[in-house]
């Protein structure tokens, strides 16, 4: 069967493309009583059309240009927003986020956006809420977690100590590079984005979509794990497959340009298995699927 970027059943564009066919085609009613904190009582157009489980293993594109072309990504927002998960800065709310299409400015108003998840939820229904106000997270403070509650403005001015878990400091991407770099064919290289503290959203707010990234390496292709417990079709669908992609070819580039290792010379994308466990549009949206 042929892999090629360009055509076949292996291609990348193809396959998101027959992913949302799927969804409009065969997605079944269902009303999960909320969406990112708004009851859909009363609100039909919150109600979605979902499948379950959808999976996608496709032959990434080798660079930022055919990625682009492939997968259609919202742009520029989706590669200044990458760049934004990977600058090593741990900002919340960051910058990015006014320039999502799907982002209304009165968002950025405590009050409004008090629709509980798109800030912390004791803000919730507050006006005394100073700004900037912070999301439940964000990208990149869970790429870059070990000084993710420092506070950014005096960084240069202060010494920071490691986050840490039950018994070891905290990771981040760098630490997966690393790993790659000391053992190209690990099966350790998994990369967090869902944290304890989301266990049961026990705080009321909102929780990462995306679970994690796995990278292994097998002969001269570098593969990608990436499950999400939730993707909506319209608004994230093309940028997280985007994304991740780019993610791959990140990491690649860090292990081959910026700081060069032989061994990784020749390292190009392998396939993309992605996995959406809930796939799902919103029936106001069906218009644009």
């Amino acid at each position: 069967m042929a892999t090629t970027e360009g055509g076949g059943e292996m291609n990348i564009s193809n396959q998101v493309s027959a992913s949302l066919q799927k969804l409009k085609l065969w997605g079944e009613e269902v009303d999960s009583g909320h969406w990112q904190g708004v009851t859909t009582e009363g609100k039909p157009d919150l109600v979605t059309l979902e499948l379950l489980n959808l999976g996608i293993d496709a032959q990434m594109p080798g660079d930022m240009d055919q990625a682009q072309n492939l997968l259609s990504p919202n742009l520029p927002w989706a590669e200044d927003h990458f760049q934004e998960r990977v600058s090593r800065v741990p900002s919340n709310p960051g910058e990015q986020y006014k320039n999502w299409p799907w982002w209304s400015p009165e968002k950025e108003q405590v009050t409004v956006a008090g629709i509980v998840g798109d800030i912390y939820p004791e803000a919730s229904g507050r006006s005394d809420i100073p700004e900037p106000f912070k999301f439940t997270h964000t990208y990149q403070e869970r790429f870059w977690p070990k000084h993710s509650q420092a506070d950014w403005e005096s960084r240069e001015t202060q010494v920071w100590e490691h986050m840490k878990g039950i018994r070891y400091e905290y990771g981040d991407l760098d630490d997966v590079v690393n790993l790659l770099r000391e053992h190209p064919f690990t099966r350790q290289a998994t990369f967090p984005i869902f944290f304890p503290e989301d266990t049961g959203a026990v705080h009321g707010g909102r929780i990462p979509c995306t679970l994690h990234y796995h990278f292994l390496r097998r002969g001269d292709h570098l593969h990608l794990w990436y499950p999400l417990r939730s993707c909506d079709a319209i608004r994230h669908f093309r940028d997280d497959v985007y994304m991740a992609v780019r993610l791959c070819q990140w990491v690649i580039n860090e292990l081959t340009w910026v700081k060069p290792d032989e061994s990784w010379q020749d390292v190009k994308p392998g396939f993309l298995h992605f996995t959406a466990y809930s796939f799902h549009v919103h029936k106001g949206d069906l218009h644009l699927l």
